[in-house]
């Protein structure tokens, strides 16, 4: 069986959650690892993914540690697209929209 895999990095704007892992995970770039096997007998090459992993940095006591989570990959699509609509959100706030004058 021939096996291969991909690394890309995603962005996350915002702290965010995944399921099945407690506790909120902080914004920034996160390292994709995504697994494939050759679909073997077929006329032309093409790969089924077995495995997605989103791979995490330790904190407190763990800095320099890195952890692999396994995730499937609609929950990796739905954490970024919930990203993506907290980024419009705050982009769109009264706040951004009329800022405060300086009074001095």
């Amino acid at each position: 069986m021939t096996m291969r895999s991909t690394r890309s990095t995603v962005t996350f704007s915002n702290p965010f959650t995944l399921p099945e892992y407690p506790g909120e995970l902080p914004a920034g770039d996160y390292e994709v690892l995504v697994e494939e096997e050759l679909i073997q007998g077929l006329s032309f090459e093409a790969y089924r993914r077995t495995a997605t992993y989103l791979t995490v940095r330790g904190r407190g006591r763990h800095v320099g540690r890195f952890e692999l989570r396994a995730i499937s990959d609609s929950d990796l699509k739905q954490a970024l697209s919930r990203d993506q609509g907290a980024a419009k959100k705050n982009d769109h706030s009264d706040a951004a929209l009329f800022p405060q004058e300086d009074g001095t």
